[in-house]
């Protein structure tokens, strides 16, 4: 149960002195540290995933095969399609049009 205004002012001062002497401990701040740079790490693979499947989406789109947007990821088209074929083709971005993959 939450504390009253009155008994906050009552105890101010062992809380104020609680919080003075208050040390954080080395070990969970690592830990602190290396779930925030985990979830940054999750959340920029997820953005990388998503931009994947927009190209994909975009080079079969401009008529691309499988045979050649796997070659580009390293794999069969087989594989691409089996991974990818239910990505629906569309046109590429704005950013990307008329530019050729280097």
């Amino acid at each position: 149960m939450g504390r009253s205004t009155r008994e906050i002012l009552e105890n101010a001062e062992a809380l104020a002195k609680r919080f003075e002497e208050w040390e954080s401990d080395p070990a969970r701040l690592r830990d602190a540290i290396a779930i925030r740079e985990l979830h940054r790490a999750f959340q920029q693979a997820a953005q990388a995933q998503q931009e994947v499947v927009e190209r994909v989406a975009a080079a079969r789109g401009e008529g691309l095969s499988w045979a050649q947007i796997g070659a580009v990821m390293g794999t069969s088209g087989e594989a691409a399609r089996k991974r990818f074929g239910r990505v629906e083709p569309r046109d590429a971005p704005a950013r990307h049009k008329g530019r050729l993959a280097g």
